[in-house]
């Protein structure tokens, strides 16, 4: 019997194209809580990012890919990026030019460019551009969870094998990728969330879209594949439902005969 379902939000939930959730899936994630089956988002976007679900309430959130874990919004488990890889990439940006933001627990700044304005307004994402970003990274070197960085696959390579070499990183998109802390995933939120509430793994079903994604799809017990889900979350997951664009939630949800 499932007891606890987790959410993706970009691509699961929420349409790149809307920028909204559809009401076939409010209405999937409502029958859900209706049945005393619990509710949770596991999201590559902190909390204070979370705008974009028409306020429903859900019963705990997996952010920052797993490095930062809420029951409703009280935080029950965090970790934070080794600080020095962040004194590594520190050295690396004094002489190379790369796009990059750093997440940290109440907002997210980000050096000058173009190629993040763009994406972070197709996402409906604010950020703070700082003149001074290596300085207020040094200041904040404690309190930072996450790394969006906009390079191709070759650098990130680059990046992970040289200078972030405590960290890994995903995608959900093509033009960038996250890092957090190395072993890191939305498994592990998965984890600390079922601990929390005495639910067994085998009482999980989650669903994703991304490969940030990934771990989580093969970690619950039931993962599910978005439609427009990439390669590498369809090989691993046990269920291909359809696009975001096209209910895709709401129809899985049926197919396991979850909700009516």
């Amino acid at each position: 019997m499932i007891k606890a379902a987790f959410f993706d939000v970009d691509g699961t939930l929420v349409s790149f194209n809307t920028h909204k959730i559809s009401e076939l899936s409010k209405k999937a994630i409502l029958a859900l809580k209706q049945q005393n089956i619990k509710v949770f988002i596991a999201t590559g976007r902190a909390l204070y990012q979370i705008d974009n679900l028409d306020n429903m309430e859900f019963d705990g959130y997996i952010t920052f890919n797993g490095s930062a874990c809420y029951i409703d919004k009280k935080e029950i488990y965090k970790i934070t990026l080794n600080k020095n890889d962040l004194k590594s990439l520190c050295n690396y940006l004094e002489n190379h030019i790369l796009p990059c933001s750093i997440m940290t627990s109440n907002d997210i700044y980000t050096n000058t460019h173009k190629t993040i304005e763009m994406f972070y307004n197709m996402v409906n994402v604010k950020a703070n551009v700082i003149d001074n970003f290596l300085e207020y990274l040094y200041d904040n070197i404690d309190d930072i969870f996450q790394l969006n960085i906009f390079a191709n696959k070759e650098t990130e390579k680059n990046i992970m094998n040289n200078i972030l070499v405590n960290s890994s990183s995903s995608r959900w998109h093509p033009i960038f990728f996250d890092v957090n802390i190395k072993d890191i995933g939305k498994h592990i939120g998965i984890d600390k969330i079922i601990e929390y509430y005495g639910i067994k793994l085998e009482e999980t079903i989650a669903f994703g879209d991304g490969e940030n994604d990934t771990s989580m799809i093969k970690h619950a017990h039931i993962g599910v594949a978005m439609g427009n889900a990439s390669k590498e979350v369809k090989e691993v997951a046990d269920y291909i439902t359809d696009d975001v664009d096209n209910d895709g939630v709401y129809k899985a949800l049926k197919h396991f005969n979850l909700i009516d």
